[in-house]
């Protein structure tokens, strides 16, 4: 960076309210030609916000944007991407019927007929310059999640952008797709094309040029990541230091078995979703499942806490038979369920915390007056919840619609781990939170195992799973390819199961 040089992104005094809150405070930063600036902050910090309004989805109601040295008035993403910036959403944008060529010449202004030969020419020079390989003519419905990150990123490239807006890029990539994609990012940068990047996993956060620290809606200040540390960016974050997660040390704590699952089998149409899935779970043991989304961990789930029946196998806890059990019948045998879609599958958006904090469980005697719900209890619940949890709501009448995506998650948290006495289903309970919220995550399932709780946890985080279960054992195209004794297991032998690569080593 030159002294005199100008930057590629200005932002200054930007605010944003929404009602009440005031979820960006004055926030200033800049952006330089080929820099890799990470974004970095808890949930609900403000960084959705922010980006939000650089890409057009919300207008600040204060403060300026400049981009290359011109003040840009953004009051859509069609104007954002005409000033030079685009967005790779964490949730995708495509259209799973249409091409890639089709999704990424979608928006381009290219007029009433599409210019194929043009497209394609273009397409393929993007993608031999930064060494991205898609065929133009597959549909979008055909390709795995990391190939549909390389089209959102291409669509973008294909738009003129000189700002990539990356949102959590490797949440659903294997770490071999996770390598590839930080290739393409240094050879965007070499190009001049600068990245902002918002990141939860510090190994990330540490590549970059410059970090921008959001706390509470405010920016607590912008460093060179050269000049810094891990932990004096958590500090910075959360205000305090976090400790490391408590790793695991041993066998399980006791060896009698809680759940036994024995050829379970899934079928979608004629395709075996799950295929022949076999594991035991012991009293005090955390199980855990990598894989990358999509091969077949929400379909296990599902068929463990009673949403779906499985086709074939069976599931038994404590040597009780769970099939034909209701979801409800399943947790009244001591069996709390963390989905991994949290609005999808965990919350009712439109109801309060306190009614979420007792969904599924509201037609017990406990939360009721007679006929109706007993709103002093569900209060009084809610409100310790909130402070135990550290749930930033207004209060026990929030709309879990209203929450950031980390603080609905603690919600559903609050609610299971109440409920597991005896197995703690977690799918993804570390997805989108931060490091603050991780390690109170982390802590409560080291709490559920001493207590003699048996914990399945499926995790795209190897740095989750390596630290806090006894096994670990890999998911691919819907079948448990191996479990492996997570203290002699490496991060390289995982990473080449997560690929389909099948190990001897299981334990």
């Amino acid at each position: 960076m030159t002294p005199n040089e100008t930057p590629r992104l200005s932002v200054r005094h930007l605010t944003k309210r929404f009602d009440p809150l005031v979820a960006n405070d004055d926030i200033s930063l800049d952006v330089m030609p080929g820099e890799l600036h990470c974004l970095l902050g808890e949930n609900g910090a403000g960084k959705s916000t922010l980006s939000s309004c650089l890409y057009g989805l919300y207008r600040p109601d204060g403060g300026e944007i400049w981009v290359d040295g011109k003040p840009v008035h953004l009051n859509s993403p069609s104007d954002a991407i005409a000033a030079g910036m685009g967005m790779v959403h964490q949730h995708f944008v495509l259209v799973p019927s249409f091409t890639v060529m089709e999704n990424i010449a979608v928006g381009s202004g290219s007029g009433w007929r599409l210019d194929h030969a043009g497209v394609l020419a273009r397409i393929r020079s993007i993608c031999e310059a930064y060494a991205i390989e898609l065929d133009p003519s597959q549909p979008i419905g055909e390709l795995s999640v990391g190939e549909q990150q390389w089209v959102e990123i291409v669509k973008v490239l294909y738009m003129g952008a000189r700002l990539l807006i990356l949102d959590e890029p490797t949440a659903v990539l294997t770490p071999d797709e996770s390598k590839k994609l930080f290739t393409v990012i240094e050879r965007l940068l070499a190009d001049g094309i600068s990245v902002l990047l918002i990141s939860h996993k510090m190994a990330e956060v540490m590549r970059s040029d410059a970090v921008s620290v959001l706390r509470k809606g405010r920016l607590v200040g912008t460093v060179r990541t050269a000049d810094t540390t891990r932990d004096e960016l958590t500090s910075m974050m959360v205000g305090r230091r976090v400790s490391a997660p408590v790793r695991v040390d041993g066998e399980a704590a006791g060896q009698e078995r809680m759940l036994a699952v024995r050829d379970l089998v899934r079928l979608r149409d004629t395709r075996r979703v799950l295929d022949g899935i076999s594991f035991d779970v012991a009293k005090g043991e955390i199980l855990g499942l990598a894989g990358v989304s999509g091969n077949g961990q929400d379909e296990l789930f599902e068929c463990l806490c009673g949403l779906v029946a499985p086709d074939e196998g069976s599931v038994t806890l404590a040597d009780k038979p769970l099939q034909g059990l209701s979801v409800a019948e399943v947790a009244a045998e001591g069996v709390g369920y963390v989905p991994s879609d949290r609005f999808r599958d965990g919350l009712v958006a439109d109801l309060t915390v306190s009614e979420n904090l007792v969904l599924g469980q509201h037609w017990q005697g406990r939360w009721r007056r007679g006929p109706f719900l007993d709103r002093g209890a569900l209060d009084a619940n809610a409100r310790r919840a909130i402070e135990t949890y550290s749930i930033a709501a207004g209060g026990p009448d929030s709309a879990c619609r209203k929450l950031s995506g980390g603080n609905a998650q603690k919600v559903i948290l609050a609610r299971e781990f109440t409920k597991a006495s005896k197995l703690l289903l977690c799918n993804q309970p570390t997805r989108g939170l931060d490091v603050g919220a991780i390690e109170f995550v982390h802590r409560e399932l080291v709490r559920k195992r001493d207590e003699g709780c048996a914990v399945l946890l499926a995790s795209e985080e190897l740095e989750d799973l390596f630290a806090l279960c006894n096994r670990i054992g890999v998911m691919f195209r819907g079948r448990l390819l191996a479990i492996l004794d997570a203290r002699s297991a490496t991060h390289e032998e995982v990473g080449r199961l997560l690929a389909g690569q099948e190990s001897a080593g299981a334990a």
